[in-house]
């Protein structure tokens, strides 16, 4: 849709209007005030709060590893990754190297909740502009991912797999199999997806040139993840850190191309996300290949008996939502003295404001699903 200039002339009837918190196109239980003439839309501003559960405060409360569970409800839509974030500084802070076997169930986990989030993303964003028939796909998909990973791990949400110093559990008997099935099938239902939703002439026509987020305006505004490679910024932890061992896995970072509109338009962040599905099963396949190499059950790293580190410790990895970060301050304890969360939704949220203007309020609903934000990583 073509954006409208707006000045104070055409803003005679301008209204003040809620949008959540229990609105289902606001993905979670967040508010957005609009003040809207008609459709068009002079400022949508997000009010952010209503999930507040004080994650940060209470690791300070908990031993590190008694923490680990709690880190699922970061991103409960994705919660590998802050699994494995949790992971990673705790064995930065305490000088602890995971065995490679671990590592590789790190990855491989982590890949496979990669798509089962996008998956959510991609659903819910087709039905939110009205393609209904994308969701259960998506959904059934998902699914698949579930069962896989509660046979690893006896979760299908909160997973609490990994461990400081590696994880908990090795893969079944037969499981490497069952993977490789699945993603011999989904990779072809991927395709399918584009012709059903991606390339749909409405579809396309809905989204094209839809709240374009320039590549210079990503990044003052530190946006992370897909939303950032959709603007054209090739930025992806996994190639830039090189953490655990994706430098042994090749894989390529979809950056939005601007296919059928502007480069960081909602229909390259839907796109985007498309790719890195397909990316995402490669590299998993990758992992169950190389990992045959590792003796099983080689898990866990030697671990101190009690965990009272000192210093401070920071790491990262690429989530769903992008560049995520836990900051650890420990002075001698059992547990730390100050952590702090740095997640994607947060600073996707803080753009959303400046791209309202001059939208038309169903546009509004397009640009929350494309940008994917989850509320427990706002509201931490």
């Amino acid at each position: 849709m073509t954006e409208v200039i707006i000045t104070n002339e055409t803003m005679d009837e301008e209204m003040t209007l809620n949008m959540g918190p229990h609105h289902p196109s606001t993905h979670g239980v967040l508010r957005f005030i609009v003040q809207t003439d008609g459709e068009i839309m002079r400022k949508a501003t997000p009010e952010v709060g209503y999930l507040h559960r004080a994650l940060e405060k209470i690791a300070e409360r908990c031993t590190y590893e008694g923490y680990m569970p709690y880190t699922d409800r970061i991103d409960y839509v994705a919660a590998m990754f802050p699994n494995q974030c949790w992971a990673m500084t705790c064995e930065k802070l305490m000088g602890i190297s995971p065995p490679p076997r671990a590592e590789y169930l790190r990855v491989i986990s982590c890949e496979l909740t990669r798509i089962a989030s996008h998956l959510i993303m991609l659903g819910c964003m087709a039905m939110d502009v009205g393609a209904v028939t994308a969701f259960p796909w998506a959904l059934r998909e998902r699914e698949a991912i579930n069962d896989l990973l509660e046979e690893l791990c006896g979760a299908r949400l909160t997973y609490n797999y990994h461990r400081i110093g590696g994880v908990s559990f090795d893969m079944p008997k037969g499981w490497a199999d069952k993977v490789r099935r699945w993603i011999d099938n989904f990779l072809p239902l991927m395709d399918e997806y584009d012709r059903l939703v991606t390339y749909n002439e409405i579809y396309v026509k809905r989204l094209a040139n839809v709240t374009v987020i320039p590549a210079s305006m990503a990044i003052d505004w530190g946006v992370v993840g897909p939303n950032l490679r959709a603007a054209g910024v090739k930025w992806d932890l996994r190639k830039a850190d090189g953490y655990s061992i994706y430098p042994k896995l090749k894989f390529a970072v979809p950056v939005g191309e601007g296919k059928v509109g502007t480069v960081g338009d909602a229909w390259d962040r839907w796109d985007v996300r498309c790719q890195e599905c397909r990316e995402s099963a490669k590299m998993t396949l990758q992992c169950l290949e190389q990992i045959a190499a590792f003796p099983e059950n080689d898990l866990m790293a030697e671990l101190p008996k009690r965990m009272k580190p000192e210093g401070e410790a920071y790491a990262r990895i690429e989530s769903a939502r992008g560049d995520m970060g836990i900051y650890v301050v420990a002075r001698g304890g059992t547990e730390p003295y100050r952590v702090r969360i740095r997640t994607g939704s947060f600073t996707s949220m803080a753009i959303l404001e400046s791209l309202t203007p001059g939208i038309y309020v169903a546009d509004l609903v397009a640009l929350i699903a494309s940008i994917d934000v989850v509320a427990p990583e706002i509201d931490r």
